[in-house]
């Protein structure tokens, strides 16, 4: 008689479940981690201690009580609405797995509801906050020390990633996983690999371009090992990395007179400038990649909430 599989080991059946599905590495790690997470807590649970013979629950012992207990903790601990609802997407998932292929009988993550989204709006910068936080980028990259290839190299690469993460409006995920390749430099546009490895294609203007092709003169004297493909390079020759292009953003924006945003924030007001300027709301969908209008349609609202600003200000009878 084979013995039953550990938890260690179903979860392992099931990242290779996720690699099988196509599902992104950002994905299946977040999904990995929340399980992981669920089982910790299920282990030092009260239930746990009143299960007989082991103190570690085995799949099959997991019942609503465990995971309702799992999230009651995480509210304690503060977590948001957005995280509790992709941890739940997580064991769904993993419970919907161990149904299908590892002979479970019953999904008690199915009666799981999902919290409804806060509905706060996204913080956005201003016109000319934006274009203030992307221009210090390029006057940094003007006052390098041009004596020092690489101090050179480095302002070059900050001014071309503010420049693009503004101009495009991509996710900090897709701009750190664009090639080289990726950039079609004479109809200035760049093929970005979106959520669930759908293509689009975005464009940008004449500002990101020249910034783009300081940065393109100059990315092999950054590091004496540069290779491969990487459009943006670290300090070590590799591709750079969401938490460094957060840190530059975060760096270039302290600005005490403006919103402290990240790359998600230059994308939420870029996408709302488009808007403010005339732009369909249905072309912003296409060059930010939502696959659903109710995405988008969040910027109807920040753009609303500025025009009652504006009047409040603005107007004497407000």
């Amino acid at each position: 008689m084979t013995p039953p599989m550990t938890i260690a080991e179903v979860v392992s059946g099931y990242a290779d479940h996720l690699r099988s599905r196509d599902v992104s590495a950002h994905t299946s790690r977040a999904y990995i981690s929340d399980v992981t997470d669920f089982f910790d807590h299920a282990a030092h649970s009260p239930a746990a201690r009143t299960r007989a013979g082991t103190s570690e629950p085995s799949v099959g012992d997991i019942d609503l009580n465990d995971l309702r207990s799992w999230l009651i903790t995480l509210d304690d601990a503060g977590a948001a609405k957005s995280t509790v609802a992709r941890k739940i997407a997580a064991v769904k998932s993993f419970f919907a797995y161990c149904v299908n292929h590892q002979g479970l009988t019953n999904n008690p993550a199915a009666r799981l509801r999902t919290p409804k989204k806060d509905s706060r709006l996204p913080t956005v910068l201003k016109p000319q906050q934006a274009a203030e936080l992307v221009s210090r980028g390029r006057a940094a990259h003007t006052e390098a020390d041009s004596s020092d290839p690489i101090d050179a190299a480095k302002w070059a690469r900050d001014a071309a990633i503010l420049e693009m993460l503004y101009a495009t409006a991509v996710r900090v995920s897709e701009l750190t996983g664009l090639n080289r390749s990726d950039v079609d430099h004479q109809r200035s546009m760049i093929t970005v690999l979106g959520k669930g490895n759908k293509e689009r294609r975005v464009p940008f203007g004449k500002p990101a371009q020249s910034a783009l092709q300081q940065w393109l003169t100059l990315r092999e004297t950054l590091v004496s090992n540069a290779s491969g493909d990487a459009l943006f390079l670290g300090v070590r020759g590799g591709r750079i990395g969401a938490r460094q292009v957060r840190e530059l953003v975060h760096r270039y924006g302290s600005d005490p007179s403006a919103p402290d945003i990240g790359p998600h924030g230059l994308r939420h007001s870029a996408a709302t400038h488009m808007l403010d300027g005339g732009a369909d709301l249905r072309q912003i969908q296409e060059l930010l990649g939502h696959s659903t209008m109710s995405s988008t349609q969040i910027y109807t609202h920040v753009s609303m909430q500025r025009l009652q600003e504006t009047y409040r200000q603005a107007h004497p009878r407000a």
